[in-house]
């Protein structure tokens, strides 16, 4: 069991001073912490990159950091707290600006990913083709049909433009290599679009319902689902952030 406090979802990052406060409060109280999630400058959307200020960012994270170390050494924190970035999987232009930090503090982080894997299984669903892509396009239908719902409890951690997303009708005739590229996270690629990759994301209870046949689907097709999840853990989440 790890514990974790966190305060990403205030109004305002916090500061290094009302940082290092709450530090000194949650040791005053026992409070076993060993990741602590401040907020941070700038819009952290699910399954999206960062949007904001990345050298201010820099400047954050790395403060807080320090902020940290001071506060292990005052306090008799744990030697092994770290930060924790919440909805952090996807956020690519910051990572290099981590990476630095890490490697400059020898110091560690928890990247708290927003559902990364099942927008990479709907890829993988759709790049098989057949009726693997004919559950996605399902799924995107429903989804469309659903916004206002899906999208109520995740208001302040998406950017949709409803109108910008294309019609249900229009992505069902789509091949199964252009919806594939529609929702991969790829902004050099003219195929993606974050509008239909964000309605997917907060989707998710779409394929939840369709319970069995979802996850036969999944499993009819784990070889290409799978290599989508592995490369997309590894090769854009973890070899930036730490190899």
């Amino acid at each position: 069991f790890i514990t974790e406090v966190s305060m990403d979802e205030t109004a305002e990052p916090q500061s290094p001073d009302e940082l290092f406060f709450i530090l000194a409060a949650l040791a005053r109280y026992q409070v076993p912490v060993q990741t602590i999630a401040p907020k941070f400058t700038g819009r952290f959307n699910k399954g999206v990159d960062y949007q904001g200020d990345v050298s201010r960012f820099d400047q954050e994270f790395s403060g807080d950091i320090c902020v940290i170390r001071r506060a292990v050494r005052e306090f008799g924190l744990p030697a092994d707290l770290k930060l924790s970035v919440h909805s952090g999987s996807d956020k690519f232009s910051i990572y290099p600006g981590i990476r630095r930090a890490l490697a400059i503090h020898d110091a560690g982080v928890h990247i708290k990913t927003a559902g990364t894997s099942w927008l990479e299984e709907l890829i993988g669903l759709a790049e098989a083709g057949g009726a693997a892509a004919d559950l996605v396009k399902g799924i995107y239908r429903d989804s469309y049909a659903r916004f206002e719902a899906l999208c109520q409890p995740y208001a302040t951690v998406i950017d949709i433009d409803r109108q910008a997303l294309p019609l249900p009708e229009t992505v069902a005739n789509w091949p199964s290599d252009r919806l594939a590229r529609t929702i991969r996270h790829d902004q050099s690629c003219p195929g993606y679009d974050r509008n239909v990759r964000q309605l997917l994301h907060v989707g998710y209870k779409v394929a939840a319902e369709r319970g069995e046949v979802y996850l036969t689907a999944v499993r009819n097709n784990s070889e290409v689902v799978g290599r989508q999840v592995c490369d997309n853990l590894f090769e854009r989440h973890l070899k930036p952030l730490f190899l």
